[in-house]
């Protein structure tokens, strides 16, 4: 085992790497450290982005794998490692790794912010043309990403990997998330089979126009298709992880339950929020409307006492109608703030006739 001391490092955005002593794996050169082919003024092909969260196991042999493999497709590309929020040692070992390697970004965020921050972050950070996305537990095997960079290389947006063969848990993984797959693929109009896996590639611009928060990351491929994108899906090795402790459970089930409606809602409903509200208030006020008509009939034809008999009713027939004028204010506010992001927003609070302004000194002023 050797060790080396690094005397010094290029600065972070997020944070700044100090001189570390970095213990190197039996058998390496001090070569590795300083004669790596790149520097950070160079054009990128490709960005590796994997959020990391407690896999101090599993940190050294994903880099030396996706080393491995990105250094055989002979493209510049560089590794936007991110701790989202590692309470053990791994924000330790992606350090060493970055002191070594000038081609790793280490982003270590304040706390654990959830997978989907953790990408957020990563491609906020990355710089190459082409961006791919895994996890960091090693259930995604670098291997795989040539199959990737193919269906880029031929024009693809987005490729999305496809657990096609499954060994996880049945009953606890497997039928949730054939089932959520299902409903996905037929709320959102986008045939693929595997919206969960974090494994895909994209080509940058797509992302740009996509914002990330909540859990929306599994619903990329969805939202960037309603900008136009074409998608493929590419069949993945599905292996199960041999260290650390898995971060999923059944409760993400749930979780992408509501997610579905918020997909649904901004896929059809963007840029016409009043087509779904004034549905809903327009449905709402006609109902109660009918129950309110039937009630005054009741008491010009047959004189019934109506607070006595139907009073219930009443009631709700005026919730009705209050409910849907609601709804429709709802939408045309909605509507409003459409109007304002798609419109200018620097509009002068005034309206010009004409200007006139001299022409020269000679001259007159003209319009």
């Amino acid at each position: 085992m050797q060790v080396r001391f690094l005397p010094g490092l290029p600065p972070f955005s997020a944070f700044q790497l100090l001189p570390t002593f970095v213990t190197l794996p039996h058998g390496s050169h001090s070569k590795s450290c300083t004669s790596l082919p790149y520097n950070r003024n160079t054009v990128l092909k490709y960005s590796i982005v994997v959020p990391l969260h407690n896999e101090q196991e599993n940190v050294t042999d994903l880099y030396a794998r996706l080393k491995s493999v990105m250094e055989a497709s002979g493209e510049p590309f560089e590794m936007v490692l991110v701790d989202d929020g590692s309470i053990d040692g791994t924000f330790a070992l992606l350090r060493e790794i970055a002191a070594v390697d000038s081609r790793v970004t280490v982003v270590k965020l304040r706390r654990n912010f959830g997978q989907t921050a953790g990408l957020a972050a990563g491609f906020d950070h990355a710089r190459g043309e082409y961006i791919i996305a895994m996890d960091g537990d090693l259930q995604h095997d670098p291997a795989d990403i040539p199959l990737f960079l193919e269906k880029i290389a031929e024009g693809y947006d987005i490729v999305s990997g496809w657990r096609k063969n499954r060994i996880d848990n049945f009953w606890l993984r497997r039928i949730p998330s054939r089932c959520a797959n299902w409903l996905m693929a037929k709320l959102s109009g986008v045939d693929i089979h595997d919206f969960g896996t974090t494994f895909k590639a994209y080509r940058r611009e797509i992302l740009g126009q996509v914002p990330l928060y909540g859990e929306l990351h599994r619903f990329i491929p969805a939202l960037a298709s309603w900008y136009g994108a074409s998608i493929i899906e590419v069949p993945i090795k599905n292996v199960n992880r041999e260290r650390g402790a898995s971060h999923y459970g059944i409760s993400r089930t749930f979780r992408v339950f509501f997610d579905l409606i918020t997909i649904r809602f901004l896929l059809k409903y963007l840029s016409r929020p009043l087509h779904f509200f004034g549905t809903v208030g327009m449905f709402s006020i006609f109902a109660g409307s009918g129950v309110s008509i039937w009630l005054v009939l009741q008491k010009a034809l047959h004189h019934t006492d109506i607070m006595y008999q139907h009073g219930p009713l009443m009631v709700f027939s005026m919730v009705l109608l209050l409910a849907g004028l609601n709804m429709l204010a709802v939408g045309l506010l909605g509507e409003m703030q459409v109007r304002h992001y798609h419109e200018p927003t620097q509009r002068a609070p005034y309206s010009v006739d004409r200007i006139l302004r001299a022409q020269s000194e000679e001259s007159t002023i003209s319009e």
